[in-house]
């Protein structure tokens, strides 16, 4: 079975994560999303989620097969080592955590997904 994986902070699943997922189910037989804990939120937004993480890993569940919290420090990719991945989705504006993965010399293939309708559903927007 290939698993895809993906990273986000999914704090509401809006339309574009909606599609997000979709295209990245595309990759794998199973896709798992990996949720950021709040307190890397907070470290890469400079706020904390309007959801917990819980209600964001329930909201997540809704359109993956899993939903788990990732790791609590940014550099740290074990939880990678804990599901084996085949290969790791990556969204449209997500260059450094691409750039993250590889200096952690992450040797899982990487995938970049299309943007959909990024100037109407990017989180950003919608907070």
């Amino acid at each position: 079975m290939k698993r895809a994986v993906v990273f986000g902070t999914f704090d509401g699943v809006h339309e574009g994560h909606q599609s997000f997922f979709a295209q990245a189910r595309e990759h794998g037989d199973e896709l798992i999303a990996l949720i950021a804990p709040d307190s890397v939120v907070a470290r890469l937004k400079g706020k904390l989620p309007r959801h917990s993480a819980e209600e964001r890993i329930r909201m997540a569940e809704k359109f993956v097969d899993r939903a788990l919290l990732g790791d609590e420090s940014l550099s740290s990719y074990r939880v990678l080592a804990e599901i084996q991945p085949h290969v790791i989705c990556l969204g449209y504006d997500q260059e450094d955590l691409e750039k993250d993965l590889r200096e952690a010399g992450i040797k899982i293939p990487l995938i970049r997904l299309k943007a959909h309708a990024p100037e109407r559903f990017h989180t950003s927007l919608l907070s």
